[in-house]
C-alpha cells in the first residue's frame, strides 16, 4: 500500500521551451511543468522503483507501467516482484494484492486526503502553489538533465521533499526522488513515456479473481 502511495508522486511533463534552456531557474522549470501538465490529458509510462531505509541493508524493488487520466482516472500495475494492482475513477480506490489475495477498497477522497500532488495530477492542484521551489542539493546529474527541489508548503505526514530529474531537450520527467521525514528514499526511474492517448474507461475497471478478499474501508 505504502508502494501505491508514492507512486502517486509520479508523471509531470512539458512542452517547447518559452527560452534557452541553459537560462531557465528553478521556479521557471516548475512553471513549464504546469503549464504543460494543464494543457495533458493522458499519460502513460513503465516504472522501475527502489526505496532505501537508513541504517538497513534491506531495499525494496518493484517495476511496472502507469496511466493517469483526466478527469481522475488512474490505474498502477505491478508486475514485479509480485502483482498488484491499484485503479481508481476518482471516487472509489481499488487495490488488489495478489500475494494475499485481498482486494482494498475505499473512498478516494479518504485516501488521497494526505496526497498533496494528486491533485496536481487530477487537474486541480498546483506546484507552484502546492511547493517550494529550489535549486536541487548536491546535483550531480547529467549535463543534459535539470533538477530541481520541490518541498510541500504544508507540513505532510510522509513526504519531506522531492527531487525531479527532467529532459533538457524533451522537457519530461525522467526520474523522482522522495524523501519522507525518516529519510526513507524512493527512487523512481520512468521510461517509455507517452502523452495524450487515453485509455477507454472499462480500462480503469480491475475485476480480482473469484477467490480474492474484498476488504472495504
Amino acid at each position: 500500500m505504502r508502494s501505491f502511495y508514492f507512486l502517486l508522486l509520479i508523471i509531470l511533463c512539458c512542452g517547447v521551451p518559452f527560452c534557452r534552456a541553459a537560462d531557465l531557474s528553478p521556479l521557471q522549470i516548475a512553471e513549464k511543468l504546469q503549464q504543460t501538465y494543464d494543457q495533458t490529458s493522458a499519460v502513460s509510462a513503465d516504472f522501475r522503483q527502489t526505496t532505501t531505509i537508513p541504517m538497513s541493508r534491506r531495499r525494496r524493488k518493484g517495476a511496472g507501467t502507469m496511466v493517469i487520466q483526466k478527469p481522475g482516472f488512474m490505474r498502477w500495475d505491478y508486475t514485479s516482484p509480485d502483482k498488484q494492482v491499484l485503479t481508481s475513477d476518482g471516487k472509489i480506490i481499488y487495490m488488489y494484492f495478489a500475494s494475499s489475495q485481498q482486494m482494498i477498497v475505499m473512498p478516494a477522497q479518504d485516501y488521497l486526503k494526505s496526497d498533496i500532488t494528486y491533485a496536481f495530477f487530477a487537474g486541480t492542484g498546483n506546484i507552484i502553489r502546492d511547493f517550494k521551489v529550489l535549486p536541487a542539493e548536491n546535483n550531480t546529474v547529467e549535463p543534459r538533465y535539470f533538477a530541481i527541489k520541490l518541498i510541500p508548503r504544508k507540513n505532510h505526514p510522509q513526504v519531506s521533499y522531492l527531487t525531479v530529474i527532467i529532459d533538457r531537450d524533451t522537457f519530461l520527467i525522467k526520474r523522482l526522488m522522495i524523501v519522507d521525514h525518516f529519510d526513507s528514499l524512493t527512487d523512481i526511474v520512468l521510461t517509455n513515456l507517452s502523452l495524450n492517448h487515453p485509455k477507454p474507461v472499462d480500462y480503469f475497471v480491475f475485476s480480482p479473481p473469484p477467490d480474492t478478499e474484498i476488504i472495504r474501508q
